[in-house]
């Protein structure tokens, strides 16, 4: 038999212990793509002289309006191709996060950073399902080529839109082919992002290929990752 000290000690026990598994919030469940996912193949989407040939960011920061002092995410930055050219738009008063999701990626360009003395970059090291954006603080996240690697889309967005300003934009370029292709078809990116409230306000077919860019706004609140309403595919 326990004596009372032992019967109350137990019972605080047995109350921390249900506390602690109240404190433990449960981790949010989203729905699944429907679709095929493109492998990751690398920090390196083409030559950076082969893309200037074609000044296809010069054509994309124009689309989305980029101009000095913005402040701007370039996710999955990769090599950081966007990243200084993006740099060089806002000028020293705007802000650009590059952001990537594999370690020795980031290192890279972190040093790239430092070389260029681009002192209006941070690099920071995401998520594949969140890229870890600071709330309300960007007037545009740049998905350049990288949005049909994505594993979890909808997770992805669920936290992406929340990086934006209420007036902010979400650029993307990607190539119209399946996404096996490493490309994904304009009406599935529409469809996936309406899922998450945002909705279309530009589409451009971008010079030289089969390229496009498309932004986003935020047009309705974030819906709660169980009333997601996941694309057929």
């Amino acid at each position: 038999m326990w004596n009372s000290a032992g019967r109350r000690c137990a019972a605080a026990l047995c109350i921390a212990s249900l506390a602690g598994c109240r404190a433990q919030p449960s981790e949010p469940q989203f729905p699944a793509a429907h679709r095929d996912v493109a492998p990751i193949v690398g920090g390196t989407f083409s030559t950076e002289d082969a893309r200037d040939r074609l000044s296809e960011a010069e054509e994309v920061m124009q689309l989305a309006g980029v101009a000095k002092g913005m402040s701007v995410a370039d996710v999955g930055a990769g090599e950081g191709y966007y990243t200084v050219r993006l740099a060089r738009v806002v000028g020293p008063k705007g802000r650009v996060l590059a952001e990537d999701i594999v370690p020795e990626v980031r290192d890279s360009l972190s040093e790239r950073v430092q070389r260029e003395n681009l002192d209006n970059v941070a690099v920071k090291l995401g998520t594949a399902d969140n890229p870890m954006l600071p709330a309300q603080s960007f007037d545009r996240a740049f998905l350049v080529h990288m949005y049909h690697e994505v594993q979890s889309p909808y997770a992805f967005l669920w936290h992406l839109r929340e990086g934006l300003k209420a007036d902010g934009l979400v650029a993307v370029v990607d190539s119209n082919r399946p996404v096996k292709r490493h490309g994904i078809p304009p009406e599935e990116l529409k469809c996936e992002f309406a899922a998450l409230g945002m909705e279309a306000v530009k589409f451009s077919t971008l010079t030289g290929g089969d390229a496009y860019y498309m932004a986003f706004r935020l047009a309705r609140p974030r819906p709660a990752p169980d009333k997601i309403a996941a694309c057929d595919g």
